[in-house]
């Protein structure tokens, strides 16, 4: 899904869910924020580090996403790592909890991003990579990047 249309700001991502997991698929999600919460995500203060997603009692709730406190907040600002309420349709997430349960899945959110004034969660059902995935990986891409240095050589000389 590509965020560089028009009304689309990504705030934050999640590179390293890209490096530890095998992505399946990906969803969009709402995220149920406070008022000291979406000011400090407008301005870009999230990270999402650690972060997954679970359903429980036919919710979805985000675990582990750090939103920094407002600034300007007084005492009524908002705790960093509180657990918020995902918003998706009740069939995807009820989908999603069989895909869980059943195959070994996980739920990891990849980026924050505003959509239309809205914060929104780009989700992904991910299974873990083990140590040569990543190897492989590593090697694939610095062949990739090998092989296109030459060709700009070449291309130059």
């Amino acid at each position: 899904m590509s965020k560089e249309k028009a009304g689309t700001k990504t705030i934050a991502q999640n590179r390293k869910a890209r490096h530890d997991y095998h992505i399946e698929q990906v969803y969009e999600a709402g995220i149920e924020l406070t008022g000291t919460e979406i000011k400090s995500v407008r301005a870009a203060r999230v990270q999402l580090k650690d972060s997954f997603a679970r359903v429980q009692n036919g919710e979805l709730l985000l675990y582990n996403v750090h939103i920094s406190p407002y600034e300007q907040g007084n005492r009524f600002n908002h705790e960093p790592e509180r657990t918020r309420k995902l918003l998706m349709r009740r069939l995807e997430i009820l989908k999603l909890n069989g895909l869980i349960r059943e195959r070994g899945y996980s739920l990891v959110p990849l980026s924050i991003y505003l959509k239309g004034g809205w914060a929104k969660v780009e989700l992904a059902l991910v299974k873990g990579k083990k140590n040569y995935d990543k190897r492989e990986d590593l090697k694939k891409k610095e062949s990739t990047r090998d092989i296109e240095r030459a060709l700009r050589e070449r291309q130059k000389g």
